[in-house]
């Protein structure tokens, strides 16, 4: 019997309705992509007369400006979208796309990074009474400053602001902890203490070609970055203090996009193939090939993985569907008892 491969590649959404897509998340029945025109869009799950699932366009969004979407974040717990178009953050609540009343855009943003520890919390569930959900934080890099917001199910809170360094181009948080990628180098914030540590240049060929920075969230404690060498990329792990921890992961040329759903990294590479890498161990899992159809190579532009999880159509699981072998416990036979 065939080994069933752990990753199969499924359309969600066959066809978009927009000039081209910039991102893209999901959550449960929802599917929700930016466009580089400035459109917002909500896919749903719908059953047609076919008796058959897909995803149909169910609302439209268009943002102010009609500038590129560059980073949509969705906080399940607090049915919220954070937006980052045109340096400005806007915020929606889902899934009706509305945007949040009195609550005005964040203006002159270079990144975002919401707390992963508050984006694993779940959406609230109809049977359960109702509760209030927790504030969401979330820093704002600025030029010259890191901004702190929290947000609620009511209001957008402003807190202060820490010094920072100019250039940021990308950034994750782990409560406390912020991993910032600027032009050059990888730097660790302690927002506790308001301490910045350096870590490793973002490029270490020495050359002053530009290469794009990853930064993944692993766990509570632990970030992913990633590293050009001259001949390779090499993924590092390494906690908030800034300690590296585990082994090191080696990519043939540097991915175009990464994403982490543990315990697999995936990453699409530039000749367009995808490959998923093992955290505990480091090793290669699969690879998946790059489309054989050499029109079809330019189509793959990224990876992303959703906290929140997302929900296949029927049609697409059952022909995906595989027999495999599966190891049943054995029981031992009851005994009667004496007397």
């Amino acid at each position: 019997m065939s080994t069933v491969p752990p990753h199969f590649l499924q359309t969600l959404l066959p066809t978009v309705d927009a000039v081209q897509i910039s991102c893209a998340q999901a959550l449960g029945s929802e599917v929700y992509v930016g466009c580089t025109n400035g459109s917002l869009l909500r896919y749903t799950l719908q059953v047609g007369h076919d008796n058959q699932e897909s995803y149909t366009l169910s609302s439209r969004q268009n943002l102010p400006s009609g500038k590129p979407i560059d980073e949509l974040v969705l906080i399940p717990s607090l049915s919220r979208a954070l937006i980052l178009s045109d340096r400005q953050i806007h915020i929606y609540t889902i899934p009706s796309l509305d945007p949040l009343p009195g609550a005005k855009p964040i203006r002159n943003v270079e990144t975002f990074a919401v707390d992963h520890q508050h984006l694993l919390r779940p959406p609230p569930s109809p049977n359960d009474p109702p509760t209030r959900a927790l504030p969401a934080d979330f820093c704002v890099i600025k030029r010259t400053a890191i901004a702190l917001f929290s947000i609620s199910e009511e209001r957008l809170m402003y807190f202060k602001e820490v010094p920072f360094q100019p250039g940021a181009q990308l950034a994750r948080r782990i409560g406390h902890f912020l991993c910032v990628a600027d032009t050059e180098y990888y730097n660790v914030v302690d927002m506790h203490n308001a301490q910045m540590f350096p870590l490793l240049p973002v490029n270490q060929a020495g050359d002053a070609a530009p290469v794009k920075p990853f930064i993944s969230v692993v766990s509570e404690t632990e970030f992913l970055i990633l590293s050009w060498t001259g001949a390779s990329t090499i993924g590092i792990f390494i906690t908030g203090e800034g300690d590296p921890v585990r082994g090191t992961l080696t990519f043939p040329s540097h991915p175009l996009s990464i994403c982490l759903d543990y315990p697999n990294v995936t990453a699409l590479l530039p000749n367009g193939s995808i490959e998923i890498h093992d955290v505990e161990t480091q090793s290669i899992v699969q690879v998946i090939p790059p489309p054989q159809n050499e029109q079809l190579l330019g189509e793959r532009v990224g990876v992303v993985s959703s906290t929140g999880g997302y929900l296949v159509p029927s049609q697409e699981q059952l022909d995906k569907l595989r027999k495999t072998k599966v190891r049943l416990p054995v029981h031992p036979e009851p005994v009667e008892p004496l007397g």
